[in-house]
């Protein structure tokens, strides 16, 4: 067997949304990695992005940083994953991978990976609703969840009450949980989802 880095040539990303930018390889015993490093190479400038050896990681591009990550227990998956897309992060995206093996040797491969950010047509919301009237016996444990499509980012909000009247804001998340149902908690819910 012999290491191999996979990943895909092109990759359409949503402009404001995220993506994942693959890349693996199956670990072998008598091979360590020493070093993963994702480099860009933008229409105006190029740099490492992201560098990971054994003191941790570390994003050297300040317009990347916080947006960002890479699996930290995934052995093998070395996955650049970006949050929150500008246009200026289209790009030739390049993951390259060092491993130390038995006798020493350093063995470096790399894969590359050509990124288009996409501006998708401005679409509102539109929240997806459960189905009315659920019941549940006192003591059980329950969620609603918010689903909407639209342009992203979408943010939700879940009230009690009925819209329009007045409403108690319980929840900044796409799901309302609940660890012990209350005969109290009987009563109206609603979900609001809200986009740019």
């Amino acid at each position: 067997a012999f290491l191999d880095l996979t990943g895909p040539s092109e990759i359409k990303g949503v402009w404001k949304g995220s993506t994942t930018l693959p890349c693996a390889y199956l670990p072998m015993e008598d091979v360590v990695q020493q070093t993963l490093r994702w480099t860009v190479v933008h229409d105006q400038s190029s740099g490492t992005i992201f560098w990971r050896d054994v003191s941790g990681d570390h994003v050297l591009l300040s317009e990347y940083r916080d947006r960002v990550s890479v699996p930290k227990d995934a052995p093998g998956n070395m996955s650049l994953h970006i949050l929150n897309l500008e246009i200026s992060d289209r790009g030739t995206y390049t993951c390259q991978v060092t491993w130390r093996a038995s006798n020493n040797s350093l063995i470096t491969k790399d894969v590359t990976t050509k990124v288009e950010v996409v501006k998708v047509a401005a679409t509102k919301p539109v929240v997806r609703a459960s189905e009315p009237g659920l019941t549940f016996p006192a003591g059980a444990s329950t969620s609603l969840t918010c689903v909407a499509s639209g342009s992203p980012p979408i943010s939700y909000r879940w009230f009690r009450g009925a819209p329009g009247g007045k409403a108690l804001l319980l929840s900044s998340q796409a799901e309302l949980a609940w660890d012990s149902l209350q005969p109290s908690d009987t009563g109206e819910y609603y979900c609001e989802a809200e986009n740019r």
